[in-house]
């Protein structure tokens, strides 16, 4: 069943501009000797300006710039990238090419491109499992990219404002952990919620009491965060 995800497309990778400085000093490069690898062995067209713009962060490279740049630099990818927001930028890190990505999976290459793009996922949960192992994907990126988060999120509000334990099945259902896992992370997330709201009461109506209610509600706006930083503690990503 398609599902709509956190759309993968963005105009330029991220991009870690004192790592490509870093790299092309260690290898007593210039950014002028930069420029004319990325042209005769990338066929990329980029003047030393450019390269300099990238080093101080003025500017970044394209996806096809990236990966030239990685291979003038002698480096993956991955090493030049900050830290992956995207489906697509995770693919950057691993330095895999959309077409081997689709295969490796077993996916249709116009399938996987548009969940890149538009953020839609059409995948099998063995496709999902697959990609979480190519592209090595923290849990909680693959439920969103595989469109798992809204209904995750309306589970952990719901096991925050009320009985949590009637939740284990479900979540459990939906992130694949261990029920024991599952249990602590969903008494967490109760316990901070209920303390800010039992504080609320205790201060009874004064701006305390709405101070309390805004902590609340911003809790609840935060509550994935909440649940997978507890799970992070036991030692699950």
């Amino acid at each position: 069943m398609p599902v709509n995800t956190t759309a993968g497309t963005a105009g330029t990778p991220p991009f870690d501009a004192g790592a490509a400085r870093r790299m092309r000093e260690a290898l007593g490069m210039t950014p002028a000797h930069v420029a004319h690898a990325l042209r005769a062995a990338y066929g990329v067209q980029v003047p030393t300006a450019t390269v300099i713009a990238w080093e101080q962060g003025r500017d970044r490279p394209t996806e096809k710039e990236l990966t030239a740049l990685a291979g003038a630099l002698w480096c993956a990818p991955g090493e030049l990238l900050g830290v992956p927001r995207t489906l697509r930028e995770y693919r950057l890190a691993r330095g895999i090419g959309v077409v081997d990505l689709a295969m490796a999976i077993g996916m249709d290459v116009a399938v996987y491109q548009r969940a890149e793009n538009d953020g839609r996922w059409d995948g099998n949960d063995r496709q999902a499992a697959e990609l979480a192992d190519a592209l090595a994907l923290p849990l909680s990126s693959l439920i969103r990219f595989t469109g798992r988060a809204p209904r995750l999120t309306e589970m952990l509000v719901s096991a925050a404002t009320t009985r949590w334990q009637g939740y284990v099945g479900p979540v459990r259902e939906t992130v694949g952990l261990p029920k024991r896992d599952v249990q602590d992370a969903l008494a967490h997330v109760h316990k901070g919620y209920q303390t800010l709201m039992a504080a609320s009461t205790n201060w009874g109506e004064g701006s305390s009491s709405h101070n309390a209610g805004r902590a609340g509600a911003a809790y609840l706006a935060d509550i994935q965060q909440h649940f997978w930083d507890r799970l992070g503690e036991r030692g699950i990503s």
